[in-house]
């Protein structure tokens, strides 16, 4: 029963034109090795150098994301650098387009506004988020952030279509966030 599970997960996987899936404890040194496969992954298909930049982009962006605001974190080993949190993400080919899709746990209390930001960011064309782009890094990031408060914007800047999102409902203070972007 083991391998027929197993290989039905695989078989969907193909089918849903997955080319990478990882799922599980991510850190920054999980997101280079990955990052490496994904280059050579889509070196092998030949996919146009500008499209693989733009999917790379993404894909280091979400993961990011997932490091650094996942409510599922693992405490920090004793000597280590960085974060380790719990999430997943997935590239993907859906007809001629490729995807970018990542999912971690969050704080109900980070829905609003982060729903906000996305609804925000979802009705502005190419430029508005250029020119948002470029207000946001003349500010100081914003309160809370373990970056520079421009993820979303390059997320959002770099896909093909408006970013699509989610959240479910956890229980015990938390939800299951979605982000999906198309290239």
């Amino acid at each position: 029963m083991l391998a027929q599970d197993f290989r039905s997960f695989f078989n969907a996987s193909r089918r849903e034109g997955v080319i990478l899936s990882f799922g599980g404890d991510l850190s920054e040194n999980v997101l280079f090795s990955l990052g490496e496969v994904l280059k050579l992954r889509m070196g092998q298909d030949a996919t146009h150098s500008s499209v693989t930049k733009r999917v790379f982009g993404i894909f280091v962006e979400q993961a990011q994301n997932i490091i650094r605001y996942s409510a599922d974190k693992v405490a920090e080993p004793t000597g280590s650098r960085g974060l380790i949190s719990a999430g997943m993400i997935v590239v993907g080919v859906a007809g001629e387009r490729f995807y970018v899709v990542c999912g971690n746990e969050v704080p109900d209390s980070d829905v609003p506004t982060l729903r906000a930001r996305l609804d925000h960011l979802t009705t502005m064309t190419g430029d508005e988020l250029k020119a948002f782009y470029r207000e946001k890094l003349r500010q100081p990031p914003d309160e809370g952030s373990l970056g520079g408060s421009i993820g979303l914007i390059e997320i959002a800047r770099r896909s093909s279509a408006p970013v699509e999102y989610d959240f479910q409902e956890l229980g015990d203070g938390r939800s299951f966030f979605c982000l999906k972007a198309y290239i």
